[in-house]
């Protein structure tokens, strides 16, 4: 039997770990807002 289906399986599931492991970065990255560091509100016009 060809183990070419195994093969395909295997970087589909490699792909999707690296990918999810990416987006977990991403989101902890949005929770802690660290990427808004710098970033001040505009003074309301009163």
């Amino acid at each position: 039997m060809d183990n070419t289906i195994f093969y395909v399986l295997g970087l589909v599931a490699v792909i999707y770990i690296a990918l999810s492991a990416f987006n977990r970065k991403r989101s902890k990255d949005r929770k802690s807002r660290k990427f808004m560091d710098g970033y001040e509100r505009k003074k309301r016009k009163d």
